[in-house]
Parts: structure tokens; C-alpha cells; sequence
């Protein structure tokens, strides 16, 4: 049954892939390499994004010590529906995107394990218009962004001791940014379009370590640090200069075109450090916090410098946990549902205008057992806030819908009857 599940969803996932939807419609997407995507499962969002927490039927894509704790072999893929309304002093607008978010497998291996799979790491999705007035007449320029970065991933994880586990992943990190600039103006007939191209890609790390003890017959404390090394990613950057017709229907007809020739890039994408800690009693509640520290002031744009942007430390501060009523209550369906709730800080690291942009979030969500199996649905939501209409900039009221299924499975289990 698992087995046909995975073939399934790798078809889905593959098929979305080819479909190149965007994941954001987020002008700040626009600075260095996009918006960065949650790194975790549905089950961690719903929780504030926590991940210092690990069970033995759940894979933890936060940390990879975790990987150690699986008993089962796990399948998990995740989707999402984000709608925005974009806010300024004078406007504002609405927008939806809606992705796949990941797709992985975890294998328990006696005292080690490990996991592989892909998931989307950054995301470029905008579309923004300025307009001028001038002496020959209005001026209107149309900026949109798409494309992103995926991370395809693999982690192996050993369990020092009963209370103690280590892990690293490695990453392959690849992926396409196209911004575009589209000028038109008014008794001219024809229009300038300006495209910028990164294909970028990079190789990156992971380390964590997990620690959990009873601190008393029913109280558990449970915590967790991970670390990503400073790495070095190329991008293969193109430029393109032409002039354009644009017909009744919007659409672009090249009169001229040219390549013009710019330089290949190395930039370093910043270090980050997390640890988080949490409490609770095991296979019924637990509360638990982290924060994340990631030097983003030692990032710089990808092909342009911009005058108006500065690049600090980013932070990030979440909350939460779970409460399970009976996780043997195999009478009553509702009492072994999981409950999750969080909510989380973000300093983006990005400041525009001289304004930081922050982001909030309040999520919560549920954890649906499928039958009387270790298997289940999860589903949850988060509402939000990112950015301010201060200083001429935008600000983003979001709501988030996530799905995920969580299944698990024995193999490499010998069968005394087949």
C-alpha cells in the first residue's frame, strides 16, 4: 500500500514540478534569492514552525539528529494554498499561489537512519508597476519575478545513546530566477523589456544534535541544535535587451533583441544557527521554543546593488506544541487526534527604505489518525502579517491552508507466511 503511495505521488509531484507554479506573490521575493520557503513538515508549521521535537512515525526535516528517532519507515508529502492582500497607503490588491511544499521518504536502520527528498528552498513570484510622468507623456514600468531554488536533500542520523542523537544532510541546491522589467510609454509605439537570468546553483550542509531526558516519571525535556555552514553558490547569470511590440491582448513581439554579455557570480549564502527546547509528557502534550539566528548581513543582492536595501542578521523566534486527549483511545476516533497550535516572529533580515521587514504568524491545526494505523492526514492553518506601508513600502495580510500525509510502513521486516 505505502509502496503504491509513493509511486503515485512522485507522478503528482513530478507533474506539478513541470507545471513551474510560483509559491509566492511577495514583492520582497524580489531581493537576493527570493522569499525562503519553511523548512518542515505540516506538522512543524502548525506548531509555530518548531522542530526540536522528534517521534518514532513522524520524519522531522528541520534537524537532521531527529532522522535517528524514526521506528518506522516514513513517507511524507505536504502541500499548500497561501491568499495575500497586498497593502499600501493608497492600494491594495489580492493574490494566491498554491504549491506542493515537499516530498520525502525517512528508512529507521537499526541504530542510524536516513531520509532523502526535495523540497522547494526559495521562491521569486512578483509583479509590481511604477509610473512616472514626463514631458513626453506617462511612463509605466511592469517588474515581475518568477522561479525559485529546490533543495534535494539527504540525511543520515545515529543515535549515540538512548538520549542522544547526532546528524548531518547533505544538499544539492539548484534552481532558475527570471526578473523582468517592462517599460512602456505613452505616444511611443514601441516598448523596452529588460530580462535577467540566474540559473544558480550550490552545494550545502547541515549539522544537528538532539538530546531528550526524563526529568521526572511522567515529564520529559527534550532539546535540540543545528548548524549550517557559510556556502558558496554560482550563479550563471544572462541579459537580455530588446525592443518590443505589445498587441490588444498584452502579449510581447520581439522587433529587436539583444544579448548583452555580463558576468557569472559567486556569493555566499549566510550561515545559520538554531536551538530550541520544550517540555511535556510523552504521547500527550508538549509546549516547546526556538529561536534561529542567520547572517544575512554578510549576504548581498545576486546581479545588481541597490542603493535603497540593506541586508542585517535575520532572527526568528516560534512557539508552540500539541495535546493529545487519549493516544490510546482506540474507542473514540476524536481523542486520538492531534492538536497543534504556535505561533512564530521573523526578522527577514531585509530592510527597505530604512524599515524592517518582520513577519507573524498565529497557526494551529489538527492531526487525523487514518484508521488504527500509525498513518495520518494532517491539516492546518496559519494567519499572518509581513511587512509595513511605511516609507512607501507594502504590506502582506496572509492566510495559509497546508495538507500532508504522514505514512508509515515496515520493511526489510522477514515474513513467516508470504
Amino acid at each position: 500500500m505505502l509502496k503504491r503511495s509513493i509511486v503515485t505521488v512522485l507522478v503528482l509531484f513530478i507533474a506539478s514540478a513541470a507545471m513551474a507554479q510560483e509559491g509566492t506573490t511577495s514583492p520582497y521575493s524580489f531581493y537576493g534569492i527570493g522569499s525562503l520557503k519553511f523548512k518542515g513538515t505540516a506538522e512543524n508549521r502548525m506548531m509555530g514552525g518548531i522542530g526540536v521535537l522528534s517521534d518514532s512515525i513522524h520524519l522531522n526535516l528541520q534537524n537532521p539528529a531527529h532522522v535517528a528517532s524514526l521506528r518506522l519507515v516514513n513517507f511524507t508529502v505536504g502541500a499548500s494554498h497561501k491568499e495575500s492582500k497586498l497593502k499600501t497607503d493608497s492600494d491594495s490588491q489580492n493574490g494566491a499561489t498554491t504549491s506542493l511544499d515537499y516530498l520525502a521518504i525517512g528508512i529507521p536502520m537499526g541504530k542510524f537512519g536516513a531520509s532523502f527528498g526535495l523540497i522547494p528552498y526559495t521562491s521569486v513570484g512578483y509583479q509590481l508597476q511604477t509610473e512616472k510622468q514626463a514631458e513626453t507623456g506617462r511612463s509605466v514600468t511592469r517588474y515581475t519575478g518568477s522561479g525559485g531554488i529546490n533543495k534535494a536533500f539527504l540525511t543520515l542520523a545515529y543515535q549515540v545513546t538512548p538520549k542522544l542523537s547526532v546528524g548531518v544532510d547533505a544538499n544539492y541546491n539548484f534552481g532558475n530566477i527570471e526578473n523582468k522589467a517592462l517599460n512602456v510609454q505613452e505616444n511611443i509605439q514601441f516598448a523596452t523589456r529588460e530580462i535577467n537570468e540566474s540559473e544558480i546553483l550550490g552545494f550545502s550542509v547541515n549539522f544537528g544534535a538532539a538530546y531528550k531526558t526524563m526529568i521526572t516519571e511522567n515529564l520529559e525535556l527534550s532539546t535540540s541544535v543545528s548548524y549550517t555552514p557559510e556556502t558558496d553558490f554560482t550563479s550563471e547569470n544572462s541579459r537580455q535587451l530588446a525592443t518590443v511590440i505589445i498587441n490588444s491582448e498584452g502579449a510581447e513581439a520581439v522587433v529587436d533583441g539583444r544579448d548583452i554579455p555580463v558576468s557569472d557570480t559567486d556569493f555566499s549564502f549566510p550561515s545559520q544557527f538554531t536551538t530550541g527546547a520544550g517540555l511535556g509528557k510523552p504521547k500527550k502534550w508538549y509546549v516547546g521554543a526556538e529561536y534561529t539566528n542567520q547572517k544575512t548581513s554578510n549576504f548581498t543582492n545576486r546581479t545588481v546593488n541597490l542603493d535603497n536595501v540593506e541586508f542585517k542578521d535575520a532572527s526568528k523566534y516560534k512557539l508552540g506544541g500539541f495535546y493529545i486527549p487519549n493516544y490510546n483511545g482506540f474507542g473514540s476516533y476524536w481523542k486520538r487526534v492531534v492538536y497543534r497550535a504556535g505561533m512564530r516572529f521573523e526578522g527577514t533580515g531585509i530592510n527597505v527604505n530604512g524599515e524592517d521587514i518582520n513577519e507573524f504568524g498565529i497557526s494551529f491545526g489538527v492531526g487525523l489518525p487514518v484508521s488504527k494505523s500509525f498513518s495520518n492526514i494532517n491539516v492546518g492553518f496559519e494567519v499572518g502579517r509581513r511587512g509595513t506601508k511605511n516609507a512607501g513600502l507594502i504590506q502582506e495580510d496572509f492566510f495559509n491552508a497546508f495538507i500532508s500525509l504522514s505514512l508509515n510502513d515496515r520493511w526489510f521486516q522477514k515474513r513467516l507466511i508470504d
